[in-house]
């Protein structure tokens, strides 16, 4: 008898290898998602190197903290008494009395944030003797603002008349001061660049004694942040 041939059941599709064509359509969707990522992160790479060029670049220009400027804008002399001898008015400070100067002081803010300073503080000496002094209230200078101040001082001329260069500034008719004045503050930007800001300002003024009036006046100033 002739052998029956045996039939062998067909594999399930699932079992099949895969064929070339699946094989390359694979590969290309790997590709494509690999060249997508790419330049994704290329993208997001250069988003982020040109924000971190632009905040540098803001940080050395607009964000950059400048000194705030001070400037004494004049002085001048609301009360002088003067020594007074049988109707003749010697020109030297009366004994006992006082000399009232006011100052008119602004701050200037150059920044682009506010400048917010504590107590301002003043001192009129006369040979290297304080003979006065005062305090003005804090305040805030606005964004690229200018604020005024204005400081009254009250000298104790006793301090003067006792001191022995007196007699050559009564000769001239001019009495020689100096003032410093002193301001501290803080600048804000964003909420994260913070920079304590001390702006000191020494001035010579010379005192018309007949005149009662300023005849020269010349400063100087100094910034340490």
């Amino acid at each position: 008898m002739v052998e029956k041939e045996q039939v062998r059941p067909l594999a399930p599709a699932s079992d099949r290898p895969p064929s070339s064509d699946d094989d390359e359509t694979t590969l290309n969707k790997r590709r494509f998602h690999q060249r997508r990522c790419f330049k994704y992160c290329v993208c997001v790479s250069i988003f982020i190197f040109l924000i971190a060029i632009i905040l540098i670049i803001l940080i050395f220009t607009v964000f950059k903290v400048k000194d705030p400027i001070i400037t004494m804008n004049g002085v001048t002399v609301e009360k002088l008494d003067l020594v007074n001898t049988g109707g003749t008015i010697l020109p030297m400070p009366k004994p006992g009395s006082n000399m009232t100067i006011k100052a008119d002081v602004s701050v200037k803010n150059p920044n682009f944030a506010s400048f917010r300073y504590s107590n301002t503080t003043t001192t009129i000496s006369y040979h290297d003797t304080v003979v006065g002094e005062a305090r003005g209230p804090p305040g805030k200078s606005k964004a690229r603002g200018t604020t005024r101040i204005n400081v009254t001082i009250d000298i104790i001329t006793d301090k003067i008349v006792s001191h022995p260069g007196l007699q050559n500034d009564i000769t001239t008719g001019l009495l020689t001061m100096n003032s410093y004045t002193r301001v501290g503050g803080r600048v804000k930007l964003l909420n994260m660049i913070k920079k304590h800001i001390v702006v000191k300002m020494n001035c010579s003024i010379t005192v018309n004694i007949t005149s009662q009036s300023i005849q020269d006046q010349k400063c100087s100033k100094k910034v340490k942040l």
